[in-house]
């Protein structure tokens, strides 16, 4: 449907892509990755056409639709945000606003425009509008906002509100660039579950490592001008990459040792007229070389110490009968909270449960209407919010703005630590006036972190980074030696770093005392952002052992008790064959994974390149076991979660 034939294109003098090419087929799910300021964007232009490639072509199958959403900035006029979601086509938007405004001038009379009604039902007519209300639901759009002014609404809720368009729209290409960057858990979670049963091909880019592992089925990687395809989801994709890496730079070793040699021969006896002759063949063999370049890293995360507080005493903050309402609209009502020194909480819960007031309560950035708000011995907080530019200077320089911290750092320090937060270069001497919003939080960020506080209260740290800046800041709050609580919708950075979960729903706290994978099992998640509500399989044993032990009408009670040990055992049985099926599972599992590693191994020796068809061999035999683990892992996911199921007991 898609195809970018040999495309080149370069902006002031630097090559972006030199000779590439893309297919993009129907009913594909392709994630785009690569370093900051590879090419992403301008890829996305150029399908788009929104810019022309200096060579090459990109073509279309006839007839196909695009829907794109851009990364920020989406704009809202005067439309109403149900408005807003089924615009989907200029003529849909021209037909209803037709007939809406002949039901409010003529409320009782029929329409005489018969042809107006025929072209809005072949365009879909009303199910478009209930199909947009259904998905506005889903991300979190309630009954009361269908009707308000979109312009009324915050940046993140309008581009929640053209996401709700697009999936109204249903294009045969959905192009997204970073989509979950204004989606809550809750939303994201909904928003993922849909594209997997989206009819069309959708093209994403995203830093979010998780929507990546479940929704795509191939990669394309975009570094140093190229662009690789590697099949499987991002995990896979780093697996893929990194003995792809391992394989060329061991032959490049090789070739670097065979050029080495024959260059050394040429030079001890090119002067020797006997050997002069041997001496120009074994330099117009290194001519005739294909040569072999050295794999490239990525920027690496930088290893650096970020300063680190003074000690808190234990107890570092406390919420005390605390009520809160916005209004007349109450959020929460005796509330009592506690955090202690090291813990690393994560806020979970629906959209609108209270998380960010929860988390700004804590900061002092709201004011109870009873209650307080105590903090413990030497006990500094700082709250970092995706929007919080107000710290800021803007007519100093990036650089200047970061230098201003108490602390006593290098400006080289300075500089390596913007540069792993996306300032790099002469970015540093940009006024913080003509930051985007983006750029500003990041900023901001970069500035809490160089004198962090001894409580961090942190609200979507990750909005606004790419990949290797979410490792540096992960990096960062590993070493920190202070307490954390925050909120995010990157499971990853939720996995890396909370040692604590509280659930928020309707004012009531509920904390789960383990990491959040510890979240998951309690509450018998199927996946990693999902907690199901639960069937008779999830009630406790001693609840179903009640029901199955209710005396059963017009039978022997001794018949009764024999048929409950027979069934009993019968249930045993069943959980002891499913026991070992999750066993024999779990078993194959690690053998592969031990293979997969020595393969790994193997494909690092130098030797391995000595012998003709070895490394082609191995890395063949690597990806079987890589397919092997997918489908085992699989098997026992579905395996695992029967058995969870089943009494622990029979």
């Amino acid at each position: 449907m898609l195809t970018l034939s040999e495309i080149s294109k370069g902006f002031g003098g630097r090559t972006l892509f030199s000779d590439v090419s893309l297919q993009v087929n129907r009913g594909d799910r392709i994630g785009l990755v690569g370093p900051n300021g590879a090419g992403k964007s301008t890829l996305f232009s150029l399908i788009l056409q929104e810019d022309t490639p200096d060579e090459g072509d990109v073509n279309f199958e006839r007839g196909i639709t695009l829907g794109f959403l851009p990364q920020e900035s989406a704009p809202a006029g005067d439309e109403t945000v149900v408005e807003l979601a089924t615009a989907i086509t200029p003529d849909f938007i021209e037909l209803s606003r037709k007939l809406k405004a002949w039901e409010t001038t003529h409320p009782d009379d029929i329409d005489p425009h018969d042809d107006v009604h025929a072209r809005f039902n072949d365009l879909g007519g009303y199910q478009v509008e209930s199909r947009a209300k259904k998905i506005l639901k889903g991300l979190s759009f309630r009954d009361s906002d269908f009707d308000r002014p979109a312009r009324e609404m915050s940046g993140g809720w309008v581009m929640r509100a053209h996401l709700a368009r697009l999936l109204t729209q249903e294009p045969d290409l959905l192009i997204l660039d970073e989509p979950t960057n204004h989606l809550d858990l809750e939303a994201l979670l909904w928003f993922q579950d849909y594209l997997k049963g989206y009819p069309g091909a959708v093209l994403m880019i995203s830093h979010d490592r998780e929507f990546l592992n479940q929704l795509v089925g191939s990669i394309i990687d975009i570094r140093h001008g190229k662009l690789t395809r590697y099949r499987g989801n991002y995990e896979e994709y780093l697996a893929q990459r990194a003995a792809k890496d391992a394989q060329q730079l061991a032959a490049y070793k090789n070739q670097q040792k065979e050029i080495a040699h024959l260059q050394e021969f040429a030079d001890r006896f090119r002067a020797k007229a006997s050997k002069a002759a041997q001496a120009q063949s074994k330099l117009k063999q290194i001519e005739r070389m294909e040569k072999i370049e050295a794999p490239v890293a990525d920027d690496a995360t930088v290893g650096f110490s970020f300063p680190q507080p003074q000690r808190s005493g234990l107890k570092v903050v406390s919420l005390k009968g605390v009520d809160f309402s916005y209004g007349a609209t109450p959020v929460y009502r005796n509330l009592e909270f506690q955090a202690e020194r090291d813990e690393r909480t994560v806020l979970v819960g629906p959209n609108g449960a209270g998380k960010s007031t929860l988390l700004k309560l804590l900061a002092d950035v709201l004011k109870p209407q009873a209650g307080e708000r105590n903090l413990g011995h030497n006990v500094q907080s700082g709250y970092f919010s995706q929007y919080r530019t107000e710290t800021l200077d803007m007519s100093r320089t990036v650089l200047d703005e970061a230098s201003d911290t108490p602390q006593r750092v290098t400006e080289q320090y300075i500089r390596t630590v913007l540069g792993s937060f996306l300032f790099r270069g002469d970015d540093v001497f940009k006024k913080v006036s003509v930051l985007s919003g983006g750029e500003k939080s990041r900023l901001a960020l970069v500035k809490l972190l160089l004198n962090p506080p001894n409580l961090l209260l942190m609200d979507e740290p990750t909005t606004h980074l790419d990949m290797a800046s979410i490792d540096a800041l992960v990096s960062a709050l590993k070493a920190y030696t202070g307490t954390l609580i925050f909120i995010s919708h990157d499971v990853y950075f939720i996995r890396a770093l909370a040692n604590k979960v509280l659930h928020v729903n309707a004012g009531v706290l509920t904390p789960y005392a383990g990491d959040y994978q510890y979240y998951l099992d309690k509450t018998k998640s199927s996946s990693a952002r999902v907690a199901l509500t639960a069937g008779l399989s999830d009630a406790r044993p001693a609840q179903r052992e009640a029901a199955r032990s209710a005396p059963i009408p017009g039978m022997d009670r001794k018949e009764q008790k024999r048929l409950e040990a027979t069934s009993r055992q019968a249930r045993s049985n069943a959980r002891k064959t499913q026991q070992d099926l999750v066993t024999r599972l779990e078993q194959r599992i690690a053998q592969c994974e031990t293979r997969q590693a020595d393969l790994a191994v193997e494909l690092e020796k130098p030797e391995t390149y000595a012998k003709a068809g070895a490394a082609m061999h191995l890395n063949r035999e690597l990806m079987g076991v890589q397919h092997e683990l997918d489908s085992l892992n699989a098997e026992w996911e579905a395996a695992a979660e029967k058995l969870s199921g089943m009494d622990p007991a029979g």
